[in-house]
């Protein structure tokens, strides 16, 4: 937990640098996300290290880093366990975890940032690149994440959605539609909401096929609860209750009266 005054020195002469502390129970994790991130991210300084959640509660109480990498479970409690004591928080959380389909699916619905080990160096750069976003609401995006993992048997009803400026919770069941628009998506929701999003159409079309999503064309998701009308003509097209005409690929035509018929 020692933090050396050169690293400090260092960290004041590159204002464009990342401090980070790595806190995960396995010496060998911490010493491999160390050297991983002094070769792939060059711009990150780890300050220091904790090898659990009562040395990472102290260290963190002491020294404010710009990004933490923080282990879900360790020996004595978990990464949340850590967050719950130290209540607020002014430092970006990117997540290391084992695999575990359960929570890599908890942390997508939350859109939360998270590692998968052993990592991989082309996400870890990735990860590293988004910590210059400034994204405000992330407590609720962690409070959704707790909540997603620990109800491992219940369905998630609930997704964190990244716009520009904001981290919005919102109901999965009030989706409407989904609009792919470049690198964004748009989403359309029951009342005449809209929200542009910070991920392509493809994120949500794995997210959300489990929950009476539907992607019916290279461009559309729609909820099939919200379908009032498929239209033949004209090549094929929905209606959807809010009056919203969706067209519907060649491809996708017989895959989707097949799922009309069945609704």
């Amino acid at each position: 937990m020692y933090v050396s005054r050169e690293k400090i020195f260092y960290l004041y002469k590159k204002p464009h640098m990342l401090s980070a502390i790595i806190i995960d129970d396995i010496e060998d994790a911490r010493k491999t996300l160390k050297k991983d991130l002094a070769r792939w991210c060059p711009e990150v300084t780890v300050i220091c290290e904790a090898g659990g959640v009562i040395d990472g509660v102290k260290l963190l109480q002491k020294i404010q880093p710009d990004v933490v990498f923080l282990d879900i479970q360790m020996q004595d409690g978990s990464g949340f366990d850590l967050l719950d004591i130290l209540k607020d928080i002014s430092y970006r959380i990117i997540f290391t975890t084992a695999s575990d389909a359960h929570a890599i699916r908890a942390f997508r619905f939350s859109a939360v940032d998270y590692l998968l080990k052993p990592i991989d160096p082309d996400e870890l750069k990735q990860a590293v690149q988004k910590l210059s976003e400034k994204i405000s609401g992330s407590e609720k995006s962690l409070d959704l994440l707790k909540k997603n993992i620990e109800g491992k048997d219940k369905k998630q009803e609930k997704l964190a959605l990244h716009s520009l400026d904001k981290i919005h919770v919102v109901n999965i069941a009030d989706i409407l539609r989904c609009e792919s628009s470049i690198n964004y998506t748009e989403f359309h929701f029951a009342g005449g909401k809209k929200m542009l999003v910070t991920r392509t159409l493809k994120d949500f079309d794995d997210l959300l096929s489990g929950h009476g999503f539907y992607r019916v064309h290279n461009s559309h998701l729609i909820n099939t609860k919200y379908i009032k009308e498929f239209v033949k003509t004209e090549g094929g097209y929905l209606v959807m209750n809010d009056g919203t005409s969706i067209p519907v690929s060649s491809r996708k035509r017989p895959e989707v009266i097949k799922m009309l018929e069945k609704l």
